[in-house]
């Protein structure tokens, strides 16, 4: 193992190709403004370190990272990426994960637009989140405990368990499929469009027209508010504890909610029942 202390790199490909490495409290910056400080690596721990140049950790393997900042300048840090764990830091750059596979991320902070797409097998806990489409068209995931703020997430997403989160989020969970919900709020607008075999378990869904033309959608004791127009062309099967704005031209299935302001049923081919305490 090569062990690099308190040094700072901003060549082009500083480190690149290194097998076997420790980096503790380095910096990645400077005038040179080198990237891919540690492209093609593998076997690498970083710790206590600071990365302010592009594209440090492309094609790397075997890969953990512990109490470090990756700035608003360290654009796409890790890409085409197998086997990271990734905790106590801070991922601040635009595209900070993407492409990867067998990815652990916890107690970390991310502040990065278009973060996590098409990414494999991912794991994150305790953990908070700001940007737009979030995780779109990623596969295999589990989420503990996060806290997301932004646009457009988790659009084309697969296989997905979430509990204890925390989402305000505008249009996520589009053309989403096999994903669970447990014990979590999600706030925004148009939630779950084009879903299919999607269920949210003991949940507060919160915001305008959620879970339109869904296939297969299951609500379990859940609680809607601010909900409008909901459910319309959706193949459904719902208790809701509370009550609703409005229910629209449900396609099928049975919708047991505590009351509801307007049931719209002007659609021939809706043939949803619902049914009110």
């Amino acid at each position: 193992m090569i062990v690099v202390n308190n040094q700072t790199f901003d060549e082009e490909r500083a480190l690149y190709g290194s097998d076997g490495i420790e980096v503790n409290n380095c910096v990645f910056d400077g005038p040179a403004d080198g990237e891919s400080a540690l492209k093609e690596s593998k076997n690498i721990v970083v710790r206590d370190s600071r990365f302010n140049l592009r594209y440090p950790f492309w094609h790397d393997d075997n890969l953990n990272i512990t109490d470090s900042v990756m700035t608003d300048k360290c654009r796409a840090a890790l890409w085409y990426t197998t086997n990271a764990t990734v905790e106590n830091t801070k991922l601040h750059g635009i595209k900070a994960l993407r492409e990867c596979a067998d990815i652990r991320i916890n107690n970390c902070d991310i502040v990065s637009t278009e973060f996590g797409w098409s990414v494999k097998n991912i794991v994150m806990k305790d953990t908070s989140a700001e940007g737009e489409y979030f995780m779109m068209r990623s596969e295999n995931m589990k989420f503990d405990n996060v806290t997301l703020n932004g646009k457009y997430s988790f659009q084309y997403i697969k296989n997905a368990e979430f509990e204890n989160c925390n989402f305000n989020t505008k249009d996520a969970f589009w053309h989403a499929e096999n994903v669970v919900v447990r014990n979590s709020m999600i706030k925004g607008e148009y939630l779950a469009w084009y879903c299919e075999n999607v269920t949210f378990e003991n949940c507060t869904i919160i915001g305008t027209q959620p879970l339109c033309y869904c296939k297969n959608l299951k609500l379990i004791n859940c609680k809607m508010l601010d909900a409008d127009l909901a459910f319309e062309k959706s193949e459904v099967e719902a208790t809701i504890d509370s009550d609703m704005i409005s229910i629209k031209n449900p396609k099928a299935g049975t919708i047991r909610v505590q009351g509801v302001g307007e049931i719209i049923m002007d659609d021939k081919d809706a043939k949803g029942q619902i049914i009110t305490a």
